[in-house]
């Protein structure tokens, strides 16, 4: 697709479109453990109640869908519970790989969902929990694909200086702490999707943004989806229409102030971004319509006059799964990381081994990890899933190259193993890079491989 400058259109897609959105709000008294520095185990309130919301796409009735849900969650310590969730719905709803993605928010106040925390306090409640995450998951597959009907997605970029850089250079060290870095520039761009029937009234929306949810850290109490919540709580309202949240690129990006016990920041920074959704939305041209150039009035000035013309959204739906290789790290055999762990006696420290354990797991006692990767083309859009928490140069990269294609990006979809940091870092003492079991270059090999099968995927398009 090549750029006209005589023309100003929004990628679009035009098919069957369905939308359902489930409570996943916990039981109270779950594990909810997602801080080292937690003095608690266990939540004791809710702070806004968590959701689940799925959006169908299909060319026509029939057609293979593509299944989207986006769910308040955290992250998967376990790869077993993963693939336990996503297996009985592809079984539940005969989809192959392919078809679905399921996104966590990544939200660090969020119950505990891995069934390895069982005999931890509130632990005996995961395994119900994550059956009803299942049950609810495929209630709102069906219901989507149920009452979809046709529709236009209708993508467009805004901008929220909510995120900001989060790897902190420590004074004459080689350390890197997690905290916000006045000096350096975050990326603030903001995908926002509106999906509207053939009335041209908005039924769902799409906000894909990149900052890690950790508002709320260990002196916090409540379950919440952090900022996530009161941004989609405000969009809801003033659309009348459910709003999936994609987390993007989020790996080196979190608010300024963060790591707070009270609700109330949570609360301002979801209306900050709240109150750039809606702006975005606000500068979308309306459905099916471009800005088109159409003549120059002499006057004072010449006179460049634009006016609103029609065309024919695309009705492309491709969706890819592959799987790339990565090179993992030297790294500690399973059997080493539980023997440290059990003869561990401080609490942080074993949280720690804990999480490394989850991670060796996942990754097995190769030299190589297969990392799934989803591509799927609607319309003149792309949307790119991958498992882990990837710096934004994996967003930027992307669409810079993949212009004029809207591109949105996911982390945290299909899975969690660890963080994809640039390789200059690895030579640092920073926790993406001693936390993560990929090799220097993952994150630029994954970039590599994401253009060349997109632009496969082009080609078939053409």
């Amino acid at each position: 697709m090549e750029i006209n400058h005589h023309v100003l259109k929004h990628s679009s897609f035009k098919g069957l479109v369905g939308v359902a959105q489930e409570d996943i709000t916990p039981p109270p008294g779950i594990y909810s453990r997602n801080w080292g520095a937690s003095e608690y185990d266990i939540s004791d309130g809710i702070h806004q109640p968590l959701k689940l919301t799925c959006i169908s796409f299909q060319q026509e009735d029939k057609k293979k869908p593509l299944l989207l849900i986006g769910a308040d969650l955290g992250w998967w310590k376990n790869s077993e519970d993963e693939w336990a969730l996503r297996s009985k719905l592809l079984e539940a709803c005969s989809l192959d790989p392919s078809q679905l993605m399921f996104c966590l928010s990544h939200t660090h106040a969020g119950p505990g969902i891995c069934s390895d925390d069982a005999s931890k306090t509130g632990g005996h409640l995961i395994s119900g929990y994550l059956d009803l995450v299942i049950e609810r998951s495929i209630s709102a597959i069906n219901e989507s694909l149920a009452l979809s009907k046709k529709a236009v997605l209708t993508w467009h970029y805004g901008k929220c200086d909510l995120a900001t850089n989060r790897d902190l250079p420590q004074p004459e060290t080689n350390r890197m702490v997690v905290g916000f870095n006045p000096g350096k520039t975050a990326d603030d761009t903001l995908l926002v999707g509106r999906i509207t029937d053939s009335y041209d009234q908005i039924f769902a929306t799409i906000v894909n943004y990149a900052c890690h949810p950790t508002t709320l850290a260990w002196e916090n109490r409540l379950i919440s989806p952090d900022y996530i919540g009161p941004m989609r709580e405000m969009v809801e309202h003033q659309t009348n229409a459910p709003c999936l949240f994609l987390q993007g690129a989020s790996g080196d990006l979190a608010p300024a102030e963060q790591y707070v016990g009270f609700t109330e920041l949570t609360e301002k920074y979801g209306r900050r971004l709240g109150y750039a959704v809606l702006a975005t939305l606000e500068a979308m041209l309306p459905p099916g319509r471009q800005l088109s150039f159409s003549k120059v009035v002499e006057s004072g000035a010449p006179l460049a006059v634009w006016v609103k013309t029609a065309y024919q959204p695309d009705v492309t739906l491709l969706g890819q799964r592959s799987e790339v290789q990565l090179s993992l790290k030297p790294l500690p055999s399973l059997s080493t990381i539980q023997d440290q762990w059990a003869q561990c006696n401080d609490r942080v420290m074993k949280e720690r081994l804990w999480r490394q354990r989850g991670v060796r797991k996942a990754v097995g006692d190769g030299d190589f990890a297969g990392i799934g990767l989803w591509i799927w083309q609607l319309g003149d859009s792309f949307i790119i899933g991958q498992p882990n928490e990837a710096y934004s140069q994996l967003q930027l990269e992307l669409r810079r190259d993949m212009a004029p294609y809207a591109v949105g990006v996911i982390n945290v979809a299909n899975g969690h193993i660890g963080y994809l940091a640039p390789e200059e870092l690895y030579d640092k003492d920073i926790y993406s890079v001693w936390q993560t079991p990929f090799a220097s270059g993952s994150l630029e090999l994954l970039i590599k491989e994401v253009k060349e099968l997109a632009k496969e995927m082009m080609k078939t398009e053409s």
